[in-house]
């Protein structure tokens, strides 16, 4: 199952449990959330950094398949760093066989 159908399953599930509630005033609800989300978001600080140009051609040819511009891309993921939500991939157990015995 791709990750979109399992995530709408895990809806369905959420909404069929009860654990949904009604929105009185769904304005105030969309304008509370939207104000922390540019809060989360303010890009109010400029920084530089040096980087090889491998990393920043991968970086941009990476943000063209995604369609975001480079910069986007970089903050992307340094947010997602510091608030513990990019997860590095755990390597594949490695696979050992059977001894072989002299003799």
């Amino acid at each position: 199952m791709d990750d979109e159908r399992q995530f709408e399953e895990e809806i369905l599930a959420s909404f069929e449990r009860g654990e949904w509630r009604q929105v009185k005033n769904v304005r105030s609800e969309i304008d509370r959330h939207a104000a922390y989300a540019k809060a989360a978001l303010a890009k109010d600080k400029r920084v530089n950094i040096r980087i090889s140009s491998r990393d920043l051609e991968d970086l941009q040819a990476k943000a063209a398949a995604e369609g975001v511009a480079y910069q986007s891309l970089m903050s992307s993921v340094l947010h997602k760093y510091v608030t513990g939500r990019l997860v590095e991939p755990q390597p594949a157990p490695v696979k050992r066989g059977a001894k072989k015995r002299a003799g």
